[in-house]
């Protein structure tokens, strides 16, 4: 398929796990794709990886930085002159119990997970063309109470709300603004978070479909939102989770 072609698309936090997968799904289908990450080094090895220099530009960006947001505009600004979708993807987990976070904590997950989608996406207007497409990265967290994670959760719904109300606010620019809640995703991040060895096996008998989900299962999402197959779908949640929220597994 090629229903990117010669569209721009911006996605934040694109060096690794799902917004890795989803630059290098739309660049198959033809899209011209800026990404963003906060390290330098890992910047340059993602856009190796993507191996399409000529249709990636990839811009040092920290999305809680409103200047780094105001620099990167002007980036793509120069680069292509317009925007047709973005994936605001960036985001950070902190997982303790709540009596453990604190304060410092709470700032960071905020400023990455909600201060930094609001922006990335206001920031990103003046650039945009009528008619385009916002996907927020979510989580299953907000439809279902994980123990460890109320900060982080809590964001995720915050960024939930935002596809419904900025997809009521765009609306007369033809801009459609939905989320996508992943469940359990083999993504660095989700190792990070469980280092242990029976973690994997655990999550998996969890999900009804018996296993983790792969970043390539989250861009194929992306993708749908993103393009015009999705033109009358605004304000909603796509759960890719492999039944985790919505069933209990079998025997």
């Amino acid at each position: 398929m090629h229903r990117f072609t010669n569209k721009t698309v911006l996605i934040t936090g694109g060096t690794s796990g799902m917004g890795f997968a989803t630059a290098r799904r739309l660049l198959d289908e033809g899209a011209y794709v800026v990404v963003t990450g906060r390290d330098e080094a890992r910047l340059d090895s993602a856009t190796s990886r993507l191996d399409a220099p000529e249709r990636t530009l990839a811009v040092r960006a920290d999305v809680a930085s409103l200047t780094d947001l105001d620099h990167l505009t002007r980036q793509i600004e120069t680069w292509r002159g317009s925007v047709d979708a973005v994936f605001a993807n960036a985001g950070v987990g902190v997982f303790k119990p709540s009596t453990e976070l604190t304060e410092a904590d709470f700032d960071h997950v905020i400023d990455v997970n909600f201060k930094g989608v609001f922006f990335t996406i206001v920031k990103a207007l003046p650039l945009m063309r009528d008619g385009g497409s916002v996907v927020i990265n979510a989580s299953w967290t907000l439809h279902r109470g994980l123990p460890i994670a109320s900060v982080y959760s809590a964001s995720k719904a915050a960024v939930h709300n935002l596809a419904r109300t900025l997809g009521a606010d765009l609306a007369p620019r033809g801009i459609r603004v939905n989320s996508i809640s992943p469940g359990y995703i083999d993504t660095q991040m989700y190792r990070e978070a469980n280092p242990d060895l029976g973690a994997e096996a655990r999550n998996a008998a969890e999900v009804p479909l018996g296993s983790l989900g792969h970043p390539d299962d989250i861009a194929a999402a992306v993708a749908f939102l993103a393009s015009d197959d999705a033109s009358y779908i605004t304000g909603q949640d796509l759960v890719i989770d492999g039944g985790l929220v919505g069933s209990v597994p079998g025997a």
